[in-house]
């Protein structure tokens, strides 16, 4: 049997040195070489015999001066507030550095290029090593999806995340943006797929009535997805929710109906609570006396005209009341 174990990278701080004063080091060395190479070629000029050039041991010294400081020009490097820069030599992890201003570091280390989109038709050419630490947002595509009940829905999200770990997000996923977009659609996939859309039982979390829980439980499993990529998720919230459009005319009617049935229930409540307190004041100040077949023709009467849907129109009697 294959035993497989996933090496978990941690971030470092890296060692760089001041940019500014590495200039000015680089700048009084190809100072020194600049000057050696025009005492070098005045030496030689008295000396027709001799080519200006010739390959004398000062010669061979002077070239391999100026290769060093062309070398030691490709160790700078800037980096802006919230940036990081990983510093990777021969494929050893180095460190991260996340001061911004100018640096300079081990000019070999590695500085490849990678492109992203730069607008229509264009490619921005950027280094593969220097990461954004800033807040992004990722906005997801409509999907349809079945909720827990098996009713297709639309639902769709927004996250915000920023790289947490920039060892983890740089060696232990491939691609650590894609990683997030790809592992979002998933968590929401799964969130439809634990809660109903809405009517539930009882104290029920679903999804249309419950935003804020079904927010948090979506950031909490996306936080479990994606710290592997050393990506903290600050917030992730429901952008789009409805119901499929081949069942939508259905749940409207349905959800039509049960506000009606709310309705009438709290019309009729209102009711009953109104025949009564009329009753009880009619008996308590002794305005008139009333059998239990008169109670009932009032109490009729009276729901009649507190719950009808139209116009009541008053009947007068001109009788007696028992007429």
């Amino acid at each position: 049997m294959n035993e497989t174990s996933d090496t978990v990278n941690k971030e470092r701080p890296g060692a760089t040195l001041n940019g500014w004063f590495m200039l000015l080091v680089n700048l009084a060395f190809l100072a020194i070489v600049i000057l050696w190479f025009a005492h070098l070629v005045r030496a030689n000029i008295p000396q027709p015999s001799r080519a200006p050039f010739a390959a004398t041991g000062q010669s061979m010294l002077l070239m391999a001066l100026l290769i060093v400081a062309a070398v030691m020009a490709g160790g700078f490097f800037t980096l802006q507030p919230n940036e990081a820069r990983v510093l990777i030599l021969f494929g050893a992890y180095k460190g991260t550095v996340r001061r911004s201003g100018f640096h300079w570091a081990n000019p070999f280390y590695a500085k490849g290029l990678g492109s992203v989109p730069g607008g229509p038709g264009k490619i921005k050419f950027v280094s593969r090593y220097k990461m954004s630490l800033r807040a992004k947002n990722f906005s997801s595509e409509k999907l349809k999806v079945n909720d827990k009940g098996g009713n297709p829905i639309e639902i769709a999200a927004v996250v915000v995340w920023r790289v947490a770990d920039t060892a983890q997000a740089m060696f232990d996923v491939d691609d650590y943006e894609n990683y997030v977009h790809v592992q979002t659609e998933s968590a929401i996939r799964h969130l439809a797929g634990s809660y109903v859309y809405d009517h539930g039982e009882e104290n029920e979390v679903t999804l249309r009535s419950s935003v804020a829980e079904v927010s948090q439980s979506l950031r909490v499993e996306l936080q479990e997805r994606l710290s592997k990529a050393g990506v903290l998720v600050e917030e992730a919230r429901l952008t789009h929710l409805a119901y499929a459009p081949e069942i939508a005319q259905a749940m409207l009617r349905r959800q039509q109906a049960q506000a009606v049935i709310a309705a009438r229930q709290m019309i009729v409540h209102g009711a009953v609570s109104m025949v009564e307190m009329a009753l009880k004041e009619l008996s308590e100040r002794h305005v008139m006396e009333l059998d239990e077949e008169r109670k009932a023709s009032m109490v009729s009467n009276l729901m009649v005209v507190l719950c009808g849907e139209t116009e009541v129109h008053p009947v007068i009697n001109t009788g007696t009341l028992y007429a």
